[in-house]
């Protein structure tokens, strides 16, 4: 339109229209109760949460361009029914993945409150809408509305039936029934932090946006991207406050309450579990390691992660595939491990365990070989018994943590005496401090494109065999062994358990390091 033209009527009807479908409702009515636009930035106290869809472009090629933009639309709008119902502002939507925030010039709620109870409402209010949105994501893959309020607009009502019918269709549809429910499970990520941030107006003229900034939005960014699947991430600080102001406790007096009622694995969950404790080390920042908790939300989840594992059982290859990712992915929960462990035996899959602790632990495991000597069965069997599919990952993850850490490299700077004397000193301390980085470079290298991959594939193929074994054969095998040898290994395996010397092996060198050539 030239500058000098008046719009007409319809051209300000359509502005109108576009500056409503565009524009958060939210803002706009925070800006007339101000008065006006705020030119200036202020600093604020606000709870930031981030969400992502885990492994969203596997679940997407399930659908069509159409379709994936309807079911993000329709997950996002039950997201905004929670943050809608506890006051929260939908600062972005980017792709697969979404930023909320409480508190602020945005939140009438927290204007008329003092400053620590403006912070026992941010970080009650965040932390449960983290934890509904949890659920709301699991009534989503029901196609099962619940959660919506009675109130709720046409438009969002219309936006989840889309979705829902797309779902439903999903489950219904002869190609794909017996395997939908097992394949297409969306499942979320949520970090969230609280801390102090500036908020204002930031992007070019004719491109602004009301945001917030500052180091606790980056570090919640950091909870969501190491958050475990179907659970949320916080900062230690933000847990501070939960427990301080009581919501730590209320909300596990809630969570086991509700797992007793579901006779469900979580039923004797602590609270140290519920709220585990964990280290995040940030590479882009030396290094440095950062404190965190990460929190179950879903009572029922062990029980879930079952139910789908017993189906992706019976899917072939691509069952296996999905089986060796949710493990990775819930390899540090005891409880998910657990169940699916229990999947496993009860459907006669054989898992290595002999194999992987000799990957974790050579040193160990060829104290066991001389022990047993030409008894390799009983040596699978008795590691078999002794550890758990949870401990193994839990070796894992601490080999993991250890090859992480870049080598300790001592500054040395000695007295100028000359050049010779000087650069001969030199010269040795760095070849010196070559040689320790590269001994360091191969053990990491040889944990990620060994020890890893190697540790999930075997897992992988006893899945492949259970699959394409019969069930009479292992059945026959078991039988075999358990009737002829199981007398005669009695006693080798009662002195095995207390073997001491496994206790001897310095366990600063455990797990593993790659074998010498």
């Amino acid at each position: 339109m030239p500058e000098n033209r008046e719009p007409t009527r319809d051209e300000l009807e359509l502005r109108k229209q576009i500056e409503e479908f565009y524009l958060p409702k939210q803002l706009v009515d925070a800006i007339f109760e101000m008065g006006g636009i705020p030119r200036s930035s202020m600093e604020a106290y606000v709870g930031i949460g981030f969400i992502d869809i885990a492994d969203y472009s596997y679940l997407s090629k399930f659908l069509s361009p159409k379709e994936n933009q309807m079911v993000l639309n329709g997950l996002y709008t039950a997201f905004n029914t929670v943050l809608k119902r506890h006051g929260g502002y939908l600062n972005k939507i980017e792709g697969d993945s979404l930023m909320f925030h409480y508190g602020g010039f945005l939140d009438p709620r927290v204007r008329d409150l003092s400053e620590d109870d403006a912070i026992k409402y941010i970080a009650r209010e965040l932390f449960y809408s983290c934890i509904e949105m949890q659920r709301v994501c699991v009534l989503f893959n029901q196609a099962n509305d619940r959660f919506l309020n009675e109130n709720v607009s046409k438009d969002t009502r219309e936006d989840l039936e889309r979705a829902f019918e797309i779902i439903s269709t999903l489950r219904r549809s002869y190609e794909l029934s017996s395997s939908m429910n097992a394949f297409f499970q969306i499942r979320i990520r949520i970090g969230a932090n609280i801390g102090e941030v500036i908020i204002g107006n930031f992007g070019p003229d004719g491109a602004k946006q009301w945001d917030v900034i500052g180091l606790p939005v980056i570090d919640a960014k950091r909870m969501e991207s190491t958050a475990p699947i179907g659970g949320l991430r916080i900062s230690e600080q933000f847990y501070r406050t939960l427990e301080s102001t009581g919501i730590a406790d209320d909300y596990y007096r809630r969570f086991r309450r509700e797992a007793e009622a579901l006779f469900g694995q979580y039923r004797s969950i602590t609270k140290d579990e519920l709220y585990k404790f964990g280290t995040v080390v940030l590479k882009d920042k030396k290094s440095v390691v950062f404190n965190t908790y990460s929190v179950q939300v879903n009572p029922g989840l062990p029980e879930q992660i079952q139910d789908q594992v017993m189906e992706l059982l019976t899917k072939g290859h691509q069952g296996a595939d999905r089986i060796v990712k949710m493990l990775q992915y819930y390899r540090g929960n005891p409880f998910v491990t657990n169940a699916i462990e229990k999947v496993f035996a009860s459907n006669s899959v054989s898992i290595r365990k002999a194999y992987i602790y000799k990957l974790l632990f050579p040193k160990k495991h060829a104290v066991l070989e001389r022990k047993f000597g030409e008894d390799r069965i009983g040596l699978d069997e008795f590691i078999g018994r002794k550890y758990s599919l949870y401990y193994l990952f839990e070796s894992l993850g601490r080999y993991q943590d250890t090859i992480k850490q870049d080598p300790d490299v001592p500054s040395d700077e000695t007295e100028f005496l000359g050049y010779e004397s000087y650069l001969a000193h030199r010269s040795n301390k760095i070849v010196e401090q070559y040689n320790l980085k590269k001994a360091h470079l191969i053990r990491k290298s040889y944990f990620f494109n060994v020890v890893y991959p190697l540790v999930f594939t075997s897992i992988r193929t006893s899945i492949l065999e259970r699959q394409y074994d019969s069930e009479e054969e292992e059945i026959e095998t078991l039988e075999e062994l358990e009737n002829g040898e199981s007398d005669a290994r009695t006693d080798v395996q009662g002195d095995v358990e207390e073997l001491e010397e496994l206790d001897e092996i310095d366990d600063r060198e455990e797990p593993g390091s790659p074998p010498a050539s």
